[in-house]
């Protein structure tokens, strides 16, 4: 099999030679496959029955997804955007609602709320976690919310227990956004069946990977169906393909039946894999807790098994003799270990203040209502955080010991620099 190579999106936000940083021999290419995929796509393709409507690759997928989950129910769709897209778009939500959700998280959590002309209102993070802080969650509910979206942001999860709490004490259904978060648990239990409905992500960067493709988990049958209808073109599970009557509004967010297939194949290696991270990670604790000024964030006691999607750690430049975060990630570059530096500040991002000065958004909140906003999703403690956290993807924690301990005198060396 041709070798293929994995490189993160925020791997190249602080210098070029970050691009160039994976040595081939240390760092392992992403995705893992072999004849497993190849059989499974050749299966597909010469039955003739490319999508779902007529194959059985999705359906099949969709089983052992919900098995693997312990949810009664799977749906895979196109995407992890779709997944969001589905989970808002069955609970109702619309123009004039507001919908909570982390800062700290890629956007698509906010551009999925944003597509409805609903309102993202920002929790500021726990900055020991990088999670959403269930204080500030409980600070935000207003009248307006609808929903809350809890992202189980690298693969850990934060304070779930107490979000869903407020969940019920006000009536307001909680979202698992778990796009990161494949094989991750909280007491004892997968993640996405906690809440009302849980999403995936199967894009090429993610641990379980069809190079796109998402999944939306619950154990109310309800929902569940009308889930199906939204993501099939306004069509029920049980609507012959000649009958054109609709009920409620949807969109084509299907998943194809090589996706499917590729999916089942993954599957074979996840807790393999998953497994490796855990037992790397365990490692780069080690190393960063040895060196005062780097520190791995902390995970949430009940978070009883971490996905690792990614390996974060905290960079405190001001024990460093004030060398940046910057220059700390150029030097790993240089010694070809690749890093990223992660998100930026998401409640800052431009695209906020572009769409609320859209004709749809001023006509159904108001020319000023950006400022009121504004004021209102102040995130310190993301804004921070988003110029300290440093990032390994996850296909580096599957790699060779010589890497990590390659790490370890790296960092080390760092360390020493006066």
């Amino acid at each position: 099999m041709q070798r293929r190579q994995f490189v993160s999106l925020p791997a190249v936000q602080y210098a070029a030679e970050a691009a160039k940083a994976a040595e081939p021999e240390l760092v392992p290419s992403w995705p893992v496959f072999d004849e497993l995929e190849e059989t499974g796509l050749k299966a597909v393709l010469r039955s003739g029955k490319w999508g779902r409507g007529n194959g059985g690759a999705v359906a099949e997928f969709e089983n052992r997804y919900a098995a693997l989950t312990a949810t009664q129910h799977c749906l895979a769709v196109a995407n992890g955007t779709s997944a969001l897209l589905v989970a808002l778009g069955v609970l109702g939500i619309g123009p004039g609602d507001e919908v909570i959700v982390p800062p700290y998280t890629f956007i698509a959590t906010v551009n999925a709320v944003l597509r409805f002309h609903a309102v993202p209102v920002f929790a500021d993070i726990d900055p020991l976690t990088l999670q959403m802080d269930p204080k500030r969650v409980a600070a935000q509910i207003t009248p307006r919310t609808r929903a809350i979206i809890m992202v189980h942001m690298a693969g850990g999860v934060g304070e779930l227990g107490q979000v869903i709490e407020l969940g019920r004490k006000h009536n307001i259904p909680v979202i698992e956004d778990a796009a990161q978060a494949h094989l991750a648990e909280w007491q004892g239990r997968h993640v996405g069946g906690h809440a009302t409905l849980g999403c995936f992500s199967f894009q090429a960067s993610k641990n379980l990977n069809s190079g796109e493709g998402g999944a939306v988990v619950t154990n109310d049958a309800a929902l569940a169906e009308k889930a199906f209808a939204f993501h099939n073109n306004s069509r029920g599970r049980t609507q012959p393909g000649t009958e054109f009557h609709y009920e409620t509004s949807g969109a084509n967010l299907r998943l194809t039946e090589f996706q499917g297939a590729l999916l089942t194949a993954q599957m074979s290696r996840i807790d393999k894999q998953a497994r490796r991270r855990s037992a790397t990670a365990k490692k780069l604790d080690e190393i960063f807790s040895k060196v005062d000024g780097l520190s791995p964030y902390h995970v949430a006691k009940e978070c009883t098994r971490n996905a690792y999607h990614l390996y974060m750690f905290h960079y405190d430049a001001a024990k460093f003799g004030g060398r940046s975060r910057g220059d700390f990630m150029k030097y790993l570059a240089t010694k070809r270990i690749p890093v990223s530096g992660g998100y930026a500040p998401l409640q800052d991002e431009p695209f906020l203040k572009n769409t609320f000065e859209t004709r749809g958004y001023q006509f159904a909140y108001g020319k000023n209502y950006f400022e009121k906003w504004r004021k209102r999703n102040d995130c310190p403690a993301n804004r921070k955080a988003c110029g300290e956290a440093v990032w390994f993807t996850q296909n580096l924690l599957l790699a060779e010991p010589e890497l990590i301990q390659k790490i370890d005198k790296t960092v080390e060396s760092w360390a020493r620099i006066r």
